[in-house]
């Protein structure tokens, strides 16, 4: 294969990279001496204009196959996850229109870039070190957003664990696929797995899939790997963890579940009840109940929308592990329903999260002296970082009566309310564990636990909604505004979850004919 047909395969992720520079290069020369607020909206648009661009190309691609080894895999259902990626960094540019935390703007939006293009490289790969690379540019540009508000020390501490945590996580990873080259003298999945393949479980085969394992579940943010959530939402400019809660978990549970059904085919084992055998199902059935215990029991102590958001996710892992655990192209098909659909909500109330918090905090950049604000230079007219409480929400029914409508629409598709996608995509995975097994429900227990979580989260979901439309907002606090483009966005969002819970199948009948494409 020449180099030019290898450019037209990577097109997409050519022009995504080229975006980031011409909004570096745009910035730097041309839009240093606007306002932030001017500088972000130009931005926006044009990184979302790239985005499109990527996204009509990779509609349009009609090549497919396997390239260099697994290196690069192109088929319909990977163009279907890195359209859902694009579209997802659409999303986050616009609401990031409505935040003024940084002044390096060109820089922010360059990062954002390269996250989706390490995104859009790691599920288009089959090749074990291809996953590692593409894993760790995105890992490496999504630190650097955790800490880009300066003007905030929550933000470093964030960035800090962030890195400490992913560091960690990743020699473990690196390790573990080590040792699968190792055993089977390969970096294809397909052919890990035929090399593997014998009736009993190797031992160093079981330290590579539990040091797999530990490097994916930081990623997904699974109980015990989730330290590092709860701060990290918190901390990390609302955009930037609206991109780690929303894009990178999309990829990221993609990935893991191709891994573990294509590179550990043959070493499922079984989680069913009183019939244990050893193997990476039984351990994703631990982790997926120690991840809806705890992060649903956590949430409900917060007081922060965000760390309630962050714990919330890691409930949300134990959810979609619980279909990974069928292994079988139905199950796919619901855990992609999922993701996707849960990533659209996320991203949806980060965005209200990120208005809230822009009101309060030009409210207290007049109000309160004992913040410090840049005073000299282009950092004056940016805007203090306001605060995420619960309270900060009270009577935003009244104040913001279209962003109020789309919280609750996010909040009761979290929750898993009927008719929105929420509800439909725990149906499907839960309906998909308990057909494992041939019949014999024998993963009953795990989707009982699971609904049970479902019903204990439904309890701090409303507490937001509380706040929202019963309770009074205090005499002093400020109006919401957002720009109309954002409001659009968010609408749209909100729409898109209620679409896709009365007609999954607008989703779910391609999802399974691109999977049946696939082979998985």
């Amino acid at each position: 294969m020449s180099y030019s047909e290898l450019f037209k395969l990577v097109l997409p992720e050519t022009i995504v990279v080229i975006t980031g520079f011409v909004v570096l290069l745009l910035d730097l020369m041309w839009w240093r001496q606007r306002p932030v607020k001017e500088r972000m909206t130009l931005a926006s648009v044009v990184s979302g204009l790239g985005c499109v661009v990527s996204m009509v190309r990779v509609g349009s691609a009609s090549q497919s196959g396997n390239f260099y080894s697994g290196m690069l895999v192109i088929d319909p259902l990977i163009q279907m996850i890195q359209q859902a990626l694009l579209l997802l960094t659409i999303f986050t540019a616009l609401i990031s229109r409505e935040t003024n935390f940084t002044e390096h703007v060109g820089e922010y939006f360059l990062l954002l870039l390269l996250a989706t293009v390490g995104l859009m490289f790691m599920v288009s790969s089959e090749n074990i070190l291809m996953i590692f690379v593409s894993l760790e540019l995105t890992s490496l540009s999504l630190y650097i957003m955790t800490a880009f508000n300066k003007h905030n020390l929550k933000s470093a501490e964030a960035a800090l664990k962030y890195f400490l945590f992913g560091g960690m996580s990743a020699a473990f990873m690196l390790f573990g696929l080590s040792l699968l080259y190792g055993l089977s003298h390969s970096l294809v999945l397909k052919e890990i797995a035929a090399a593997l393949k014998g009736p009993g479980l190797d031992p160093l085969l079981a330290v590579a899939l539990v040091m797999v394992v530990i490097g994916f579940g930081f990623k997904i943010a699974a109980v015990p790997f989730h330290l590092w959530a709860p701060d990290a939402y918190q901390g990390a400019p609302t955009t930037s963890a609206a991109f780690i809660a929303a894009g990178s978990k999309v990829a990221s549970f993609f990935i893991f579940a191709k891994v573990l059904l294509l590179g550990f085919a043959g070493a499922e084992g079984s989680g069913a009840w009183r019939n244990y055998l050893p193997g990476w199902v039984p351990v994703i059935a631990v982790i997926a109940a120690a991840s809806m215990l705890l992060g649903n029991l956590a949430a409900i102590a917060q007081s922060s929308v965000k760390r309630l958001l962050a714990y919330s996710a890691i409930a949300q892992a134990g959810y979609v592990l619980v279909g990974l655990l069928a292994h079988n192209q139905t199950a796919v098909a619901s855990l992609i329903y999922y993701v996707v659909t849960y990533a659209l909500t996320v991203l949806g109330a980060f965005g209200v999260v990120a208005i809230v918090e822009a009101s309060n905090g030009f409210a207290s950049s007049h109000l309160s002296p004992m913040i410090p604000l840049p005073v000299e230079g282009r950092g004056k007219d940016m805007l203090v970082a306001g605060d995420d409480k619960l309270s900060s929400f009270a009577g935003l029914s009244r104040r913001a009566p279209l962003l109020s409508f789309c919280m609750m629409i996010f909040m009761l598709s979290l929750a898993g309310i009927p008719p929105l996608a929420g509800f439909f995509g725990k149906f499907y995975l839960f309906t998909a564990a308990v057909g494992t097994d041939s019949g014999k429900l024998g993963l009953l227990w795990l989707v009982i636990f699971a609904i049970a979580m479902s019903a204990v989260s439904l309890y701090y979901y409303l507490q937001v909604l509380k706040q929202i439309y019963v309770a009074d907002a205090a005499p002093g606090d400020p109006a919401v505004q957002a720009t109309v483009s954002t409001k659009i966005a968010l609408s749209v969002l909100a729409l898109g979850v209620l679409v896709l819970g009365c007609a999954p199948n607008l989703l779910l009948e391609r999802l399974q004919a691109a999977i049946k494409a696939a082979g998985m």
